[in-house]
Parts: C-alpha cells; structure tokens; sequence
C-alpha cells in the first residue's frame, strides 16, 4: 500500500468535519540519556467528530501512549493536545481533571468496573461523581441499546466478561462525552462477545453521532471503524478508510516486514 495514495483522499476528507480532537507536533519522551525512548516524534493527528477511528501499529509503535496523550491521562512532552477549542497542555491539574471528566468518556481491556456496586451503579459512578443528575431518556435508550435492562441491578462478579464491557460502554456514553477513547477494549473477551461490542460502539456512532478513538492490534476490531491509523516508530505512517480486516491485515504485515527488515 502506498502511503502517499492513502493519504491524500482521507485527509481531504476528515478536514470535512471539525475535529473532536487533535494533536499536533505531539512528541512524548521517557527517560533521559543512554536510556531515552521518544515514544511519539511530532504527531500531527485530526480525529473527526462523529467517526469511529482506530490506531493500530506494531508492539511499541506508540499508539497506547498516543491514546493516553490525547486523553489527557498523561502529559505531553511537547506538542499540543486538543480537545475540541481546548488545549489541554496548558491546564491546570484541576481543570484537566475536570474536562476528562464533563467531555471525555474512556473504555478500558479491564473493564474497571466497581465490584461492590449494581450495573445500574456502575454506569452512572461518573455522573454521581460529579455531582450531576442523569437524563433518564438518554440513561434508557443507552441501557436498551446494551441490552443490559435485566442486570442493571448484579454486581459485575454476576456478569459475563461482555456484560461486564458492556456496562463499561455505558458508562462511557451516559454523560454524552464529546469523545471516548476505547483502549483494546475487546482485548479480554471472546469473539462473540468482543462482536456484541463492537457493533454496538459502531451503533453509537453511526445513531448516537459519538466520536470514538479505539486503540487495537485485531484487524477484525479495526474493520468496524471508519478510519484506521497506524503507527510505527512513534509516527503516523499511513491511513486507511472503509477498512476491511483483510486489508488492516495486509498493511500490518508490511508494517512488521519492513520493521524487521530496518
């Protein structure tokens, strides 16, 4: 796949719609001296609203730290991070805390669910956290579009791994996040149930107009995306639009060849 073919025509068009969020010169260092490892070199990335994009690449290529970067769940050794008109570089630990929590929603491979407290609990925790009252229309549609209204009232040890994710899905969409990053998070389930949620983050998107930023290694994962980027070597090195997983496939095995081959 040509990276200077792929480009062009998505580029175009994600500057179609405004971007959720977006990173620019984005360059994150850990370490210093002999033991420096430039985990993101000066990634410039839009992430459109109301698309569901994955970022893909080879262990160590950057893109969970890409991902928790553009989250604001770690900081930036250079660079901006923007979360719709906010840089988020240039808040405070206090403000930053509050727009992680009022406009970003995150899905995790653990699930990170409560064990002491209901489904029903779970997925409202961030909206009692901050002290906000849920809307009960959108609180049911999202139950309904889960199908979790017959165990919103078990504890996560009296749910499947899926159900599990799923309550974590809902807990991400119940405050209407203006974004929610989604890291692996089919990574712990079997086929079935990773399918079960997968097609309904893709429903939020293509329904709900939720923008979604999922990091994954499973091109049968990135097939239910609009977009996919990947990364190698802390770079955006190629995109790809309408993926399908013999296509992210194809592209992550030329990724591996040539890394091997370097």
């Amino acid at each position: 796949m040509s990276s200077s073919a792929s480009l062009a025509a998505p580029t175009q068009r994600s500057e179609q719609r405004q971007a959720a969020a977006r990173v620019v010169g984005l360059t994150k260092v850990y370490g210093c001296g002999d033991t420096e490892v430039v985990a993101l070199d000066h990634v410039d990335l839009d992430l459109a609203a109301g698309e569901f994009t994955a970022i893909m690449g080879p262990s160590g290529s950057g893109k969970s730290t890409l991902m928790h970067c553009a989250a604001g769940l770690d900081s930036a050794s250079a660079g901006e991070v923007h979360i719709g008109d906010v840089d988020i570089t240039r808040l405070k630990d206090k403000a930053l805390t509050a727009l992680r929590r009022d406009r970003v929603g995150f899905i995790f491979q653990a699930f990170n669910l409560i064990p002491t407290l209901t489904a029903e609990e779970n997925i409202l925790l961030p909206l009692s956290i901050a002290g906000r009252k849920p809307d009960q229309a959108w609180f049911d549609l999202v139950v309904e579009t889960v199908g979790l209204r017959d165990r919103l009232g078990h504890r996560p040890s009296e749910l499947s791994g899926g159900q599990q994710q799923r309550v974590a899905c809902a807990r991400a969409l119940v405050s209407r996040p203006e974004i929610i990053f989604a890291d692996e998070p089919t990574g712990n389930l079997d086929s079935a149930s990773g399918t079960e949620v997968l097609a309904f983050l893709r429903r939020s998107v293509d329904e709900f107009g939720q923008t979604i930023v999922m990091v994954t290694h499973d091109p049968v994962a990135a097939s239910h995306t609009d977009r996919v980027v990947f990364l190698a070597d802390g770079r955006v090195v190629d995109e790809m639009r309408a993926p399908t997983a013999e296509r992210v496939l194809e592209a992550m095995l030329g990724f591996e060849r040539r890394t091997a081959g370097a």
